[in-house]
């Protein structure tokens, strides 16, 4: 008859620990050992609660040798082992899989270690630098400049903005586990993330364990990891992290051993209640190359996009970063600027402070002037786009108007047919909004944008001659 006492098998898995520690590093026994829970005890078969899958094949693979020397010690030479697998966090309900220790082959066991590459470390290694691993060594390398302080909030960002500070105020236990920011480049994400991070860091109650990687990052650790015969130090390193921040998940497409190896750790630190918080450039559907067992994982919790600002956002953000730099810059300017770069915070960001710069070192104001020449000359340079300026300039040029016209309030023909031609032209060759479009003209409305490209567009398959001077703009920008 099987007989169970609690007592018994606590005492019984200590006496266990005390040979398992003897033979591992201290570091190794942390991460391996410690989660274990001692389950059941029957006759002579001792039953242990592991929190994943993944951590019971990493013992069976790694730890079988230092398992069966325990067991002799603590029960005899005739006791068994079994793992219980919890399936859910949090859930009492747990699945049993006997298991039978089998020595594994081509391995020596001499004076309390192995013979082979794959034993476990001496010294465990940090993946980032390969030093030894210890607390007062964990960096996040996080950049401290981010915070939901400093961070802009607006329509295009809100949701993202205040998922984000929920799961820093309470990591892991929302349902926002994982979290993964999607959306273009130069939106905010990594400011985001990095101040779910940071904010983690200096609140918790607790000190936690944040890391912040990229995804370009993590690949290169792990293929260096089996070039160097250290995947359990990359392996155990990861399994540590309290907060895991994964930047351009997208990356890992078409990698599909370090999909598996992510895959893993995923599983380990979402089952045992650790935060997970990704971005990426484009939405979990939308990611090819990806294995569908870890999009499928993505979706286990919120998944949330980034917009290009609006134009109040845009101002505000100019004004916030104005204010950041202790400089000056005239509303004008900082409308000018809003209306020019619409799509890009970053690029954004980074002319104002090249204004700033500017006005610095010549002592001169920011004026409009500066502010015009400083968007062609890094705008068009950049990204080889077309300024509106340039186009309006082009466009009175070629019919023979002058520039106050076509953003003046004139109705008459030989000026509101330009002015529709240059509306059209910008549409088709800059990424302005219409809303944008409209302010570069008198400050129209988008209604006015939309209506002067139909018309242009109705007109070019019926007006050859205004087919003509279309075509003969466009070759003026090599369009």
């Amino acid at each position: 008859m099987e007989t169970l006492v609690q007592n018994d098998v606590v005492s019984v898995w200590q006496n266990c620990l005390k040979v398992i520690r003897e033979n591992i590093t201290e570091q190794s026994f942390k991460t391996w050992f410690e989660p274990i829970v001692p389950y059941k005890l029957i006759n002579k078969r001792l039953i242990i609660q592991v929190p994943s899958q993944f951590f019971y094949e990493w013992l069976e693979d790694n730890y079988v040798k230092v398992l069966r020397k325990a067991l002799d010690f603590a029960i005899g030479k005739d006791g068994q082992l079994e793992y219980s697998i919890i399936i859910d966090r949090g859930a009492p309900k747990a699945q049993v899989t006997p298991l039978k220790i089998v020595e594994p082959p081509k391995k020596e066991y001499y004076n309390g270690g192995f013979k082979n590459k794959q034993d476990p470390p001496t010294n465990l290694k940090n993946p980032f630098d390969f030093k030894a691993l210890t607390d007062a060594q964990h960096e996040s390398f996080l950049n401290k400049s981010y915070s939901f302080e400093n961070f802009v909030e607006g329509d295009c960002n809100r949701l993202a903005r205040a998922a984000s500070y929920a799961v820093a105020q309470k990591p892991s236990t929302t349902s926002f586990n994982p979290l993964m920011i999607y959306g273009g480049v130069g939106l905010g994400k990594t400011h985001l993330v990095q101040a779910i991070g940071n904010y983690i860091e200096s609140q918790s109650e607790t000190p936690k364990f944040v890391l912040y990687v990229s995804s370009e990052k993590f690949t290169s650790q792990f293929i260096n990891s089996i070039r160097e015969n250290s995947l359990q130090d990359f392996m155990a390193f990861y399994m540590q992290v309290d907060v895991l921040i994964l930047d351009d998940v997208q990356f890992l497409s078409g990698k599909e051993k370090t999909q598996e190896t992510f895959f893993h750790i995923f599983n380990h630190l979402h089952q045992s209640g650790k935060q997970i918080v990704m971005t990426s450039d484009r939405s979990p559907r939308e990611l090819s190359g990806m294995e569908d067992r870890l999009l499928s994982r993505f979706k286990w919790g919120l998944t949330t996009d980034i917009q290009a600002p609006d134009l109040e956002t845009r101002i505000a953000i100019i004004q916030n970063k104005v204010e950041e730099e202790m400089a000056e810059m005239d509303d004008e300017v900082v409308e000018y600027l809003a209306h020019c770069i619409d799509s890009n915070v970053r690029e954004l960001e980074g002319v104002v402070i090249s204004l700033i710069a500017d006005s610095s070192l010549t002592k001169r104001k920011i004026d409009l002037d500066m502010a015009k020449f400083r968007v062609k000359s890094i705008v068009e340079e950049s990204q080889k786009v077309i300024s509106i300026d340039k186009i309006i300039e082009e466009v009175t040029s070629f019919f023979e108007i002058k520039i106050a016209d076509i953003k003046g309030k004139t109705r008459l023909r030989e000026v509101v047919l330009p002015r529709q031609v240059a509306m059209y032209l910008a549409k088709e060759m800059t990424s302005l909004s219409l809303k944008a479009i409209g302010y570069h003209f008198g400050g129209r409305d988008h209604s006015t944008v939309i209506h002067a490209i139909q018309t242009i567009n109705d007109l070019i398959g019926v007006d050859k001659e205004l087919a003509a001077n279309v075509k003969a703009l466009k070759t003026k920008f090599k369009y």
